[in-house]
């Protein structure tokens, strides 16, 4: 190989590197760039619940509905599933292994869950239910609004009988994403 030559050959290697970098870099900042954050995409994950406040209609009366320090959790999947299991903090254990009816029924008072596919529109969530603590709600959808606001979930229902008492009433849950 000649003096020439072997410039050359450095030469053009040097761009091809070059040329390989600049790729790189402009597929990492493509990547880093790329509108993947959409409201469907930051949807998904495990939220953990924060608060459930019921504003009653139309009297506006509002109720932290499942007590002052709720437990429960929300997930949707990117398979387009969702699971979802909200109770009151202030439930009581029966006082024996079988619970009284009494104690059953405000056990089945402070707990809502159900789990199925959802879809997106807008600013809307359409749960389809597949399968529910209340089988009024199996077989049902159940929209919700929602708003996403840096880690926090706002989902509300529109104006609708309360499950657990009937009242009419927008029910506001609000959800912290698990990392």
């Amino acid at each position: 190989m000649t003096h020439h030559t072997s410039r050359k050959y450095r030469h053009e290697n040097l761009v091809v590197r070059c040329s390989d970098s600049l790729q790189t870099l402009m597929t990492r900042e493509a990547a880093v760039t790329q509108p993947n954050d959409t409201p469907a995409s930051r949807l998904l994950g495990t939220w953990q619940l924060v608060s459930v406040i019921r504003e009653e209609v139309p009297s506006g009366l509002t109720i932290d509905l499942m007590g002052p320090n709720p437990q429960g959790f929300i997930t949707y999947s990117a398979d387009g599933r969702m699971v979802v299991i909200i109770v009151r903090g202030d439930r009581h254990k029966p006082a024996a292994t079988t619970a009284t009816a009494t104690e059953a029924e405000n056990l089945f008072r402070s707990v809502i869950s159900y789990a199925g596919t959802y879809t997106i529109a807008g600013n809307e969530v359409t749960h389809h239910v597949d399968i529910s603590w209340n089988e009024t709600w199996t077989g049902t959808q159940q929209v919700r609004i929602f708003k996403l606001e840096g880690h926090r979930l706002s989902l509300s229902t529109p104006v609708s009988p309360d499950p657990l008492d009937g009242k009419v009433s927008i029910r506001s849950l609000v959800w912290e994403k698990l990392k």
